[in-house]
C-alpha cells in the first residue's frame, strides 16, 4: 500500500468514525426534540445486552473441570457483580472485573 494509499484509507476511516459517533448528536441536539421510542428503548437495553455478549464471549473457552480453570474467571465476574452492585457504572464494572482477572491469572493462578 503506497503511502497516498494510506493517507486515503485513514481519512475514510476518520470521516466515517466521527459521522457515526456525531451524527445522533446533530440529529437530536434540538431541546424541543426528544429521540424516537426506539432509540430510547436501545438507550434501556443495550448496556445489559454488551454486559451479556461480553460474559459469553469471555467465558466461551472455559473448561471449569481442567485445573483451576473457572476459578479466576468466577472470581472476576463475582467483582464485576459487586462493583456494579456498588457504583452502577457500566465501565467500572468492566475496569475492575477485567484488572482482577488480569492480576489473578498472572500472580496467583
Amino acid at each position: 500500500m503506497t503511502a497516498l494509499q494510506m493517507g486515503i484509507t485513514i481519512a475514510v476511516c476518520t470521516t466515517a468514525t466521527m459521522l457515526t459517533r456525531f451524527l445522533p448528536f446533530l440529529i437530536f441536539s434540538s431541546k424541543d426534540q426528544q429521540p424516537p421510542e426506539v432509540v430510547r428503548y436501545l438507550g434501556r437495553v443495550l448496556p445489559a445486552a454488551i454486559f451479556g455478549m461480553l460474559i459469553v464471549y469471555c467465558l466461551k473457552s472455559v473448561t471449569p473441570f481442567a485445573g483451576s480453570r473457572g476459578i479466576p474467571e468466577a472470581l472476576a465476574i463475582a467483582v464485576t457483580i459487586a462493583l456494579h452492585k456498588w457504583k452502577h457504572q457500566t465501565l467500572v464494572s468492566i475496569a475492575g472485573g477485567t484488572v482482577c482477572y488480569v492480576l489473578l491469572v498472572q500472580l496467583v493462578f
